[in-house]
């Protein structure tokens, strides 16, 4: 079984704004508290292409990830190892981050993939932000039973994390406008 959704959200702000925000997102120390779920994260591998111009960029993210009591004792951990691959296109005003669990794979599968590009409607001013999560637990016989409800879980949690941060996301943007027009906030 997969528990999957389907997210979009637009940015009122330039597709050059929301992809440097992306980059603050979890290295700014105000969204510490927003982002509490995130413990570390280290950049692996920044490579630009000198023929396409792309960005390419590997980072590895340490996410603190409490389930119910019973699954956290079956797992014994609630700490989860992800990689997260970057492709940036500015030519074409392109940024795709594919995200996937490296740890606890016998246990759970989980791909995220966000796209960000300039709004077809307005696209030097807005940004539109797409997201696909999957989410699979593998099949144990001891949680055969359960595994739609845990899954189900683990999407809602997803939800309620990348509404936080889209709101990193927003700050970070307003932060970046103000700071391109020489004013303090």
């Amino acid at each position: 079984m997969v528990k999957g959704y389907t997210q979009e959200h637009i940015y009122k702000h330039p597709w050059e704004r929301v992809t440097s925000a992306s980059w603050r997102k979890f290295a700014d120390p105000e969204n510490k508290r927003t982002l509490s779920h995130i413990l570390e994260v280290d950049t692996l591998n920044r490579r630009l292409d000198p023929d396409s111009g792309r960005l390419y960029t590997t980072r590895a993210l340490t996410i603190h990830a409490p389930g119910p009591w019973f699954i956290r004792k079956i797992i014994g951990q609630d700490i989860c190892h992800c990689v997260e691959s970057t492709v940036v296109d500015a030519q074409s005003k392109s940024m795709q981050l594919t995200t996937r669990n490296v740890s606890l794979q016998k246990f759970i599968e989980v791909e995220e993939k966000i796209r960000y590009d300039p709004y077809p409607d307005n696209p030097t001013g807005w940004t539109i932000c797409r997201q696909e999560t999957s989410i699979r637990i593998k099949p144990l016989s001891a949680l055969a039973s359960m595994a739609e409800k845990v899954e189900q879980r683990c999407a809602e949690r997803f939800m309620q994390n990348s509404v936080k941060g889209r709101e990193v996301m927003e700050r970070i943007c307003k932060y970046l406008e103000a700071e391109s027009s020489g004013m303090a906030l």
